[in-house]
């Protein structure tokens, strides 16, 4: 079983996301490890999220892998340039890690350390297009490389986009991402299953395996920040008010992601949960989704 062998074979792949702390304390990432081992296909590890510095993406996906769980590494470019990508990708090549989630990455400004300066050497079209070469073993440069990885190369795409304008610069990204040698996609958190079917219609001819989102509600307030903050993100007035009106907030965000699992689990390949703090809550999720 891997991420690689269910989503080709047409299998339904879940994977879950994995945020790792700041600091060196490794314990939660052993527990995270042991419960998603079994539930999800493969677990993401976020680069520098929301651009907050962390734990690597790399080693924790090291650590995920040695307690048994298929890791991908997300990479983004906003902290390296080519050369530092390309030799972080051999790594984790090295140390085990068969998929890589190409990401251009959050402006430095918008996290905890604002006076940072950016990178953006690449963007996640040509990262794809590095792996894509790497693969085929080469560097940017065209110089053989002694040994070649076999990353199963992913990236992201945002379903919700909310005119048509931006529904066709997502399609034509999408596109662009899928020439330079995407293989499956994750998408923005959905939370509108009929709009995501519509999206659904107009890339079934790009034969991609895509990923639904899915960010469990914990809060009437984080669905009003991720509809105000949050591009292509919108979580209907129905359901903040359900999550207003009910007495255990935590039990009403579980039901509601799983609610979400199973409509939108026809409609695509597979989904891809971002529990923010919530990872141990995941097997509760599936559980009350039947999957």
């Amino acid at each position: 079983m891997s991420l690689k062998s269910d989503l080709e074979s047409g299998k339904f792949a879940i994977t879950a996301e994995i945020g790792p702390l700041k600091g060196t304390d490794i314990t939660e990432i052993v527990e995270f490890a042991e419960i998603l081992r079994g539930r999800v296909v493969a677990a993401n590890v976020t680069d520098q999220q929301s651009s907050v510095m962390r734990l690597g993406s790399m080693v924790t996906c090291h650590l995920l892998a040695d307690h048994g769980l298929e890791p991908i590494v997300q990479m983004t470019c906003r902290d390296r340039n080519r050369i530092a990508l390309q030799s972080d990708l051999l790594s984790a090549w090295v140390l085990g890690i068969p998929n890589v989630l190409a990401l251009t990455g959050d402006l430095p400004h918008l996290g905890d350390h604002p006076d940072a300066v950016p990178v953006y050497d690449l963007d996640s079209v040509q990262l794809l297009s590095v792996i894509k070469g790497l693969n085929e073993g080469v560097d940017m440069m065209g110089n053989e490389l002694t040994g070649r990885p076999d990353f199963y190369a992913g990236a992201v795409v945002n379903p919700g986009a909310d005119t048509e304008a931006s529904l066709d610069l997502q399609l034509f990204k999408m596109e662009k991402k899928i020439e330079a040698g995407a293989k499956f996609f994750q998408t923005q958190a959905v939370y509108e299953p009929d709009k995501f079917a519509q999206f659904m219609k107009r890339v079934e001819g790009f034969g991609v395996p895509v990923m639904a989102g899915i960010i469990p509600l914990k809060s009437v307030g984080m669905a009003r920040f991720m509809n105000k903050n949050v591009a292509g993100v919108c979580v209907p007035e129905e359901t903040i008010q359900r999550c207003a009106a009910a007495e255990d907030k935590t039990q009403a965000g579980i039901d509601i992601a799983a609610e979400l699992m199973r409509d939108l689990k026809d409609l695509c390949q597979g989904l891809h949960i971002m529990p923010i703090g919530w990872e141990k809550k995941v097997p509760q999720m599936l559980d009350a989704a039947g999957l």
